[in-house]
């Protein structure tokens, strides 16, 4: 076994390492960026080194820094992680020049399996079911085309190279092949750099299938069952869970063989997985799947297989990259209970899904899980913590295990009515309404959900009036004096004369509201609100929901859904209106990518003012009203949400 090895990964997967190798006795080193220095895992690792700037390019995507660091500090390995540099077997081969092990599959591995054309031509010749379509070197458009109908439409036209769904495009007519093709060509050129695709059959209700593989340098190769992904959007995962739902006997058998028998074409060591698509039109079917891609690295979701099977995958990597043989051969690998793992963003539903931004001013997962039941925070964040716009905005996952289905759905729902974040947008609420789905619920899934359901998962409905007169109690710190910053402030006490009062006004996106707080002899508290909305007559302190103050707001908890309030601070003397008519603020992270004003420009109401990508996508910013503008955000500048991107000049007086 390795004496120390290098992390070159961030967040929860790095803490997520840093945890089986302490448990085996293997020193740790993390590195990294200007926004990660006061990282969780920066202070899990026995030692931390700095590899540059924040943004990835000039930090977690340098191998010469992250070899360079490896080496100074005497480790003989290097763990990729996930994502980053992962997949890249150029970075393989510079480790390994280096005199370092790579913590993953040989660089010739990767290759093989990097461009889909290729690995599906490669599956074909070792005899695994691939998707009927065609996956050839030549891209003319007549070629293309005259491939497409003999496939037969629907078609999908699919990038090469790459994944997350770019350069992607469903044709069902033969007259919209050549404008989708246009486009498909151009979205995987900005994204991969490569406009090449193939073009396949499209399949009507596709599940989203893989199974868990590992091999060692000693030609062995095991499967550790499936994992079922199709609860997606935008192409990307959800929830994941282990077993796959409605999973018969001879489908797993032939799939599962499939997928050991792709590990072995390509002589495969480490962890990684064979991704299928299957036809669920008609159910589950064993010639009814096809190999869709392989991914050369271990997954996020891979703690639902190690929940199911017992097995810690990471410690496999080690123990198989230090030169062990496997741990386990195929017929000691059991599989046993169902798991689920929810992905926690911080990120807008009801926006697209846009990441967010912010502080975690207050972080609570549950501690107690439900008797038979098994839970697993991974997280790589903890209170206080910023989710910066350079990463991933990934908070945490939720990974829940029990003896069948029903009872994990049931303890994924309550553990996530439990969750308390407050500081940033998350999709706590989002993915509770899809644990709640109907369909879901009853295993009935496709990579289709989602966006058939996605006004009924994304609705929240305003916050009751209950709910609000708990926001102002916690906005008052009502009944709570050692909260108070004297006992003189609470309202919690005796008046001789009158009965304790307290004002406080909220805000609730564009609405703002009066409460006012009366303490009752009784001990409970009377909450008048202003119209449209009633008074609360009394609370019972015992019985309010969870609430967290941060500063400026309140968040009230309610099941999975967090109901954040402003509370504007009546000192201050700040002219909001005028600071909106005065500004225009970034409405989402991104980068700006093009400025077409400068500072002294007169400018009129729509013209557009500068170009702002976030998620791969270009939006223009426009001038909100006719103005001068005094400031102007910089070309390249990384904004956050709510930065000022434009300042115009006062034009009173």
């Amino acid at each position: 076994m390795f004496g120390k090895i290098l992390i070159a990964n961030r967040g929860e997967i790095a803490c997520r390492v840093i945890r089986t190798a302490r448990r085996l006795g293997v020193r740790t080193v993390a590195v990294y960026s200007d926004a990660d220095a006061r990282a969780l895992h920066v202070e899990m690792a026995d030692e931390a080194v700095h590899i540059g700037p924040s943004p990835v390019g000039e930090s977690y995507l340098r191998g010469d820094r992250i070899i360079a660091a490896a080496l100074a500090t005497g480790a003989e390995a290097i763990h990729p992680g996930y994502g980053f540099l992962s997949e890249n077997p150029d970075f393989v081969d510079q480790v390994t020049a280096a005199g370092l092990v790579f913590i993953g599959p040989s660089a010739a591995s990767i290759r093989a399996m990097g461009l889909k054309d290729a690995a599906k031509r490669l599956m074909e010749k070792a005899g695994v079911p691939v998707v009927p379509g065609y996956h050839g070197e030549a891209q003319e458009i007549v070629l293309l085309a005259s491939k497409a109908r003999e496939i037969g439409y629907p078609v999908l036209i699919k990038a090469r190279a790459g994944g997350g769904g770019k350069g992607m495009r469903r044709v069902d007519d033969p007259d919209d092949f050549s404008e989708a093709l246009s486009g498909a060509r151009r979205e995987a050129k900005a994204a991969f750099g490569d406009d090449r695709v193939l073009v396949e059959k499209y399949i009507d209700k596709p599940r989203h299938i893989e199974v868990q593989v590992f091999g060692d340098n000693f030609g062995n190769a095991v499967h550790l069952f499936e994992r079922d992904c199709s609860a997606q959007r935008r192409h990307q995962k959800v929830i994941e869970e282990a077993p796959a739902p409605g999973m018969t006997p001879a489908l797993r058998k032939a799939m599962t063989e499939s997928a050991v028998k792709a590990a072995k074409a390509i002589s495969y060591s480490g962890a990684g997985t064979i991704e299928f698509i299957v036809d669920a039109s008609e159910g589950l079917k064993a010639d009814r799947f096809w190999f869709m891609e392989m991914n050369t690295r271990l997954q996020v979701e891979h703690p639902v297989t190690e929940m199911v099977t017992g097995v810690d995958l990471v410690e496999w990597q080690l123990r198989v990259a230090a030169g062990e043989k496997l741990p386990k051969t195929q017929n000691e690998i059991a599989l046993a209970g169902h798991a689920f793992e929810a992905r926690i963003y911080a990120e807008d539903a009801a926006k697209g899904f846009l990441p967010a931004t912010g502080t975690l001013h207050h972080l609570k997962f549950p501690e107690a899980t439900p008797e038979g039941t098994a839970m697993r925070i991974e997280t790589g964040v903890r209170a206080g913590d910023a989710i910066s716009p350079f990463y991933d905005p990934m908070i945490a996952k939720l990974v829940v295990r029990a003896k069948d289905r029903a009872a994990a759905l049931a303890a994924l729902r309550d553990a996530l009515a439990r969750i308390e974040i407050a500081g940033s947008t998350v999709n706590t609420a989002f993915l509770a309404a899809l644990a709640a789905d109907a369909d879901f619920a009853a295993g009935d899934v496709d990579t289709g959900l989602i966006g058939r359901h996605r006004e009924a998962l994304i609705a929240l409905r305003a916050p009751s009036d209950e709910t609000i007169a708990a926001a102002a109690l916690a906005a008052t710190d009502a009944g709570a004096p050692g909260r108070a910053a004297d006992p003189w402030s609470s309202l919690a006490g005796y008046a001789h004369f009158h009965t304790l009062s307290r004002r406080t006004r909220l805000r609730y996106g564009e609405e703002n509201i009066l409460a006012r707080v009366s303490a009752r002899p009784d001990g409970r508290f009377q909450v008048a609100l202003e119209a449209p909305h009633d008074s609360i007559n009394s609370h019972d302190l015992r019985n309010l929901p969870r609430t967290a103050r941060w500063p400026g707001h309140v968040t009230v908890f309610e099941g999975a859904v967090g109901y954040t309030f402003a509370v504007p601070d009546p000192l201050a003397k700040a002219d909001e209106a005028a600071a909106a008519s005065g500004s225009l603020r970034a409405p989402m992270p991104g980068l700006v990518k093009l400025v077409r004003a400068a500072a002294g420009d007169a400018v009129i109401k729509g013209q557009p003012l500068l170009i702002l990508e976030a998620m791969k996508m270009e939006h223009s910013i426009a001038a909100p009203h006719d103005g001068v503008i005094a400031e102007i955000a910089a070309e390249g500048a990384q904004v956050s949400d709510g930065s000022v991107l434009v300042r115009f000049e006062d034009t009173q007086g």
